[in-house]
């Protein structure tokens, strides 16, 4: 009991992870609801989730610097209140503006929270900072699973069971919250985060050192090659020749398989980060390749699951790799500029595929998303030969 209490810290960081995840993929199943329940149309719900998405994604950087002052618990407590206070809004609205108010409230709070985790798992679990954000990454993947089981719910409970959810979503949230400050700060050792924050150009400047710029640029490409496969998969598997229902079925698969995030970041403990990441875009490439040469359900399927245990399998290496070669002192501004960076990958990415597509063809499409990964597995290949292991 005494070892699984070491765990609390992990156990409540993830906790409020998954409950910004399941938030944040609650409401585009909502959209036909809301546009009921107020009057307006589609698309200006639409517009609405892509400012929660821009509010998230615009805290990345801010997110990191300010946990470089003043400690990352702080800042993740902050967020995790502002995103409850923001469900709340959303169950309590009562005309656009309102609900409006509260989306935006969610992506900002939501926004502050996984660039900061990452340095503070780090902080508080330096031995097993892999196996720490594989459970983390992988109870979040999971908000999106609850979310869907939530509108199964929300549905049995009539017009009003969207208000429900939100509310119910809000008090775990403050919950939360007030159990991860009581119990989180004194797991953080003495001198991690708090002082003095770079300024802007020095967490800039950092990707032009060698070893983290080419990391960076690895997990750049490799961004791009799952946001634009993930986007375009079942459009993809019905062009050559799948039927919609096994595509859609094997599109589901690519995220059952997030379950091998712990693994790959217990195996980045125990045997290195650079040979895992490694490992772990090889398959992300071997899947990329398998889906332009494969045919027929069973091949396309396996190379589904290549893909998604490659892709899902590196996250928690980025994050262990990605903390150990951030200065001291500047990890979080750091990994907001790179979580910055692999935003805007992904958000590029299926407009890039889209183009392409167009143009030549969906193999061509994910010609270009298997030569991006390996472009990132060559990155990292090279990258871990210069380390000579020490990695």
């Amino acid at each position: 009991m005494r070892d699984l209490s070491r765990y609390d810290a992990l156990a409540l960081t993830a906790g409020l992870w998954f409950l910004a995840k399941f938030l944040r993929y609650l409401f585009p199943p909502l959209f036909a609801t809301f546009e009921s329940a107020f009057g307006v149309s589609t698309s200006a719900f639409g517009l609405a989730f892509g400012g929660l998405m821009a509010g998230y994604a615009l805290l990345q950087f801010p997110s990191g610097a300010l946990a470089d002052r003043l400690g990352g618990v702080w800042v993740i407590a902050a967020g995790a209140a502002v995103s409850s206070v923001g469900a709340l809004v959303v169950a309590g609205a009562t005309g656009l503006a309102t609900l409006v108010l509260g989306m935006l409230l969610v992506g900002v709070g939501t926004g502050a929270h996984k660039t900061v985790a990452v340095a503070l798992m780090a902080a508080v679990y330096p031995d097993r900072t892999g196996r720490a954000l594989g459970a983390m990454d992988t109870l979040g993947a999971f908000g999106g699973v609850g979310a869907s089981a939530a509108v199964v719910g929300i549905a049995a409970l009539g017009p009003g069971g969207w208000r429900l959810a939100f509310a119910a979503a809000a008090g775990a949230g403050l919950l939360g919250t007030a159990l991860f400050l009581r119990r989180v700060p004194p797991r953080v050792p003495e001198g991690a985060g708090g002082g003095e924050t770079p300024a802007v150009g020095r967490y800039l400047m950092r990707l032009r050192e060698p070893a983290f710029g080419t990391f960076v640029a690895a997990a750049v490409c490799s961004s791009l090659a799952y946001n634009g496969a993930l986007s375009f998969l079942p459009y993809y598997l019905g062009a050559v020749g799948l039927s919609s229902t096994t595509a859609n079925a094997l599109y589901g698969l690519l995220f059952a398989v997030s379950v091998v995030q712990p693994v790959t970041g217990e195996a980045s403990d125990r045997v290195g980060t650079l040979r895992v990441a490694v490992a772990t875009l090889g398959l992300t490439t071997l899947g990329l390749v398998g889906l332009l040469v494969g045919s027929g359900p069973l091949a396309l399927g396996a190379s589904v699951v290549a893909l998604g245990a490659g892709a899902h399998g590196f996250r928690p290496v980025r994050g262990a790799y990605l903390v150990r070669v951030a200065p001291s002192g500047g990890a979080g501004g750091s990994l907001g500029v790179v979580r910055t960076a692999l935003m805007g990958a992904g958000a590029v990415a299926p407009a890039l595929v889209g183009a392409v597509t167009d143009a030549a063809g969906p193999r061509a499409g994910f010609a270009l998303l298997a030569g991006s990964a390996t472009l990132a597995l060559a990155l990292v290949a090279a990258l871990a030969r210069r380390q000579d292991g020490d990695f």
